[in-house]
């Protein structure tokens, strides 16, 4: 019986990391560009978008379309850095049980 005590306190300690690791998640911010910077979109944590910078000459007329295009690269590359930022923060949370599959535990 001692084991599963021993087992639980682990849980319960795996779960409060991995509690803190999403709050720092959502504290942080990624940024993704597009046309060699000319857009910069950031993204918080929790995926809500937070600013866009451009290039003033995007806002051409007849641009709209090019503007639209790398404002979806410029999210697409931000959602790319935000995924893999998240998987590392849970897998490091998650320790030695990381991938294991279990109930109830998040996938990296």
């Amino acid at each position: 019986m001692k084991d599963l005590g021993a087992l639980m306190k682990q849980a319960q300690a795996m779960q409060q990391k991995l509690a803190d690791a999403q709050a720092r998640l959502a504290e942080t911010t990624v940024e993704g560009t597009s046309g060699g910077g000319m857009v910069k979109l950031t993204l918080r944590g929790s995926g809500e978008l937070a600013g866009v910078v451009m290039d003033e000459s995007l806002l051409a007329p007849g641009e709209g379309e090019v503007l639209s295009d790398l404002m979806v690269a410029a999210h697409a590359d931000a959602k790319r850095k935000l995924d893999a930022m998240q998987a590392d923060v849970m897998r490091e949370a998650a320790g030695p049980l990381a991938g294991m599959g279990l109930p109830g535990m998040p996938k990296f």
